[in-house]
């Protein structure tokens, strides 16, 4: 029998687990672990609440997940109740699959200032994570600057843009729901180092903009080069820029109707924010493109009034005392999955903020071929250890309370429950009320 933890439960974690089951069917035991006491990971609470067609892929994980031989370990932090080296004392292989959480910093003066968040955490605020749900962001200003040329800083854009009823259908919690309803916001500049042939935003989210009830996009004609030299691009990157030439052609007189503006503002670099105590301004310097398509100041500076800025630059992952970390890549130092003996990293984990979600499930199947050729070569060894019972004996003597797939299941029907009208649920966004809806 091979026993396999892995940490972490978002989609690197859930097709981890996938693979270890087509690999070696009823041969295997997989524990789940992670922090919350809900499952899913950046599913539940990255995925825009708005793009719900995303996060049902969830539901492939459940069938995962209620099998008998895997299962789900909630409310287990990794440090705190139990070690990375006390978890390879109970199984054959540990895998990390903890994604990326926390921000990339910008790296400019200012950053601490009131009222500047990185994504990682707004997100987490509109999206009901427990360590992000007292934000309490200000949205009284008349500004607000999103930092960023991907698919995070168009959702913040779209958030902020939004009107009550567009969120019908989503799963928006109601302390972000309430707070944007409030929201005096009318201008949400979008900042770009480089241009609109390097965005790394996919066509269905640009051209989400295009349909706002009272936002509208703006591209300066003058940022987008020739039309000609759209052929040189990708497929996919060809209909992002289709869409943005389609935003620099909107009459003025169809603008006029929309009181929220959303501005493309490209080869723009952050260079500081400005304020006293909290942000007031951004001062932004204009770039141009050298030969390799890296962005270079000009000297040329101006500032951008504004009262929020969100940074949507990137993410990296948490180090874990003990495991080897490459800092400036933001991922665990490994080898092809491999990190030391018998410990290996999966997804965002292993290569670092890159890729869609449905790019963790061949790099989940990689990761378990890697174990597979470490067994049968006996660069590890199985067969004596004992998985989880091993780490239910240690629960039990260190009095953790585990959250089982069950025990999910318990919360899920509570969220759908006490859903407010046209949403799927109404997320807990406190680990205190998630236990108790478990014990209900």
């Amino acid at each position: 029998m091979r026993h396999i933890a892995i940490i972490g439960s978002g989609p690197a974690g859930y097709y981890t687990a996938e693979a270890a089951q087509k690999l070696w069917g009823d041969g295997v035991r997989v524990d789940i672990f992670d922090m919350l006491p809900v499952p899913y990971g950046l599913i539940r609470t990255g995925v825009a609440p708005d793009h719900q067609s995303i996060k049902g892929v969830s539901k492939r994980y459940e069938g995962t997940a209620l099998t008998d031989n895997v299962r789900f370990v909630g409310n287990v932090t990794i440090g705190r109740d139990i070690s990375v080296d006390e978890l390879q004392g109970c199984y054959d292989a540990v895998v990390l699959a903890t994604g990326a959480p926390n921000d990339r910093l910008a790296g400019i003066s200012g950053e601490a200032l009131g009222n500047v968040f990185g994504s990682a955490a707004f997100v987490g605020w509109y999206n009901g994570h427990p360590q992000f749900a007292k934000l309490d962001p200000d949205l009284s200003g008349r500004s607000a600057v999103v930092i960023g040329n991907g698919n995070v800083a168009l959702d913040v854009a779209r958030i902020l843009a939004k009107t009550n009823d567009e969120f019908s259908g989503s799963d928006i919690v109601c302390h972000a729901l309430d707070a944007l309803q409030r929201s005096r916001i009318e201008q949400v500049t979008i900042l770009g180092r480089r241009g609109p042939h390097q965005i790394a935003m996919t066509p269905k989210e640009l051209g989400e903009l295009a349909h706002l009830t009272k936002a509208c996009p703006r591209v300066e004609p003058d940022d987008l080069p020739s039309e000609g030299e759209d052929a040189f691009l990708e497929p996919g990157q060809r209909k992002s820029v289709a869409h943005l030439r389609g935003f620099a052609a909107i009459p003025e007189a169809f603008r006029a109707d929309k009181p929220i503006e959303i501005t493309f503002d490209f080869y723009a670099s952050p260079k500081a924010i400005l304020g006293s105590d909290k942000v007031e301004g951004i001062e932004v310097e204009r770039t141009v493109l050298d030969a390799d398509g890296r962005a270079r100041g000009t000297g040329e500076t101006y500032i951008i009034p504004c009262s929020l800025v969100v940074t949507a630059i990137g993410y990296k992952s948490s180090p874990i005392p003990g495991v080897p970390f490459e800092d400036g890549e933001g991922r665990f130092a490994n080898v092809d999955g491999r990190i030391l003996p018998g410990l290996y990293c999966v997804g965002w984990a292993r290569r670092g903020p890159s890729g869609t979600i449905g790019t963790n499930r061949p790099d989940g199947f990689a990761v378990v071929e890697r174990i597979a050729e470490d067994i049968e070569s006996a660069a590890l060894t199985t067969g004596n250890k004992r998985g989880r019972a091993a780490f239910d004996d240690l629960a039990l003597q260190r009095g953790i309370d585990v959250v089982t797939f069950r025990d999910w299941q318990k919360i899920d029907a509570a969220e759908v429950g006490r859903a407010r009208d046209g949403s799927p649920r109404e997320k807990f966004v406190d680990v205190d009320q998630m236990i108790a809806a478990r014990d209900q």
